[in-house]
């Protein structure tokens, strides 16, 4: 999506020759083959652990990070290529986020007209919320040192990602509709 609204706005004449059925799938073809490595790798590493005791999962669903913690053997190889995976799928996903909204935002700031800016933010301000929420909860439970981690505030972030953030997408990306708005607004006044 951000490279759609970098595409949109950097280069809106070229757009429908850029953003092709063939760029589209590929886009999300590479979007599930990143997902696919990623699953296997964690996968094939967590088959390899050995538990024993109490094999009950405090957590919300069957994570890779809660399968660690229950593990009888050290597990610091797995943890260092689980933080790895993840940093490196969070990393690029992060980076290419950031350079098409950093060309977007430089393109923005060229425009003259100060209502054309104020729509161009606002196409793009919807996607980049929703991203912040996402990433920033992976990244609290996935890159913080595991000396700091505790299982409640881990629920917490996972409810985020999993749960949070799907149930406000809708409200974040319709709240650019003006009939949305005023609903919205007429809501809080009730209240």
């Amino acid at each position: 999506m951000a490279y759609d609204h970098y595409v949109a706005i950097c280069n809106p004449l070229l757009y429908s020759s850029i953003m092709t059925r063939k760029l589209c799938i590929q886009l999300v073809l590479s979007s599930y083959m990143v997902g696919f490595v990623n699953s296997i790798v964690q996968t094939g590493n967590t088959f390899r652990l050995h538990f024993c005791g109490d094999n009950t999962i405090n957590y919300f669903f069957c994570d890779a990070l809660p399968l660690v913690k229950m593990a009888c053997e050290d597990t610091q190889v797995y943890e260092i290529i689980l933080a790895a995976v993840v940093g490196f799928n969070v990393g690029v996903s992060t980076a290419l986020v950031l350079g098409s909204y950093t060309a977007i935002v430089t393109a923005i700031l060229r425009i003259r007209s100060a209502t054309s800016q104020r729509k161009a933010f606002s196409t793009c301000s919807a996607h980049l919320v929703s991203v912040t929420l996402f990433y920033g909860s992976y990244f609290f439970i996935y890159l913080q040192p595991s000396s700091q981690h505790t299982p409640d505030l881990d629920k917490v972030a996972a409810l985020f990602y999993t749960v949070v953030n799907p149930l406000l997408n809708p409200i974040i990306y319709s709240l650019r509709n003006k009939d949305m708005k005023e609903a919205f607004k007429k809501a809080l006044r009730r209240t």
